[in-house]
């Protein structure tokens, strides 16, 4: 085997592993950062695969715009509660 073998199989697993983290949660917040490292590990495995752009379109898209859509959506609900 050679080394992008190895390294897919730890990217594939990886990604199991933040996908199981992220479902089995208990607070929403660390379920937006897992979803947002298992966008990351995407990233990696789409340059693994040779989809660069596909790559860049889950780095902007997934990890970025939609984390910080989740995150601003929980910051505003959390306040709402509070009044």
């Amino acid at each position: 085997m050679i080394f992008f073998d190895y390294l897919s199989i730890v990217v594939s697993v990886l990604l199991l592993v933040i996908a199981f983290f992220a479902i089995n949660s208990k607070k929403l917040i660390n379920s937006v950062l897992f979803l947002s490292a298992l966008s990351m590990v995407a990233v990696v495995a789409f340059i693994i695969m040779r989809a660069p752009d596909v790559a860049i379109t889950e780095a902007v898209i997934g990890s970025g715009l939609v984390t910080a859509l989740f995150v601003f959506t929980l910051l505003s609900v959390k306040r709402r509660e509070l009044k």
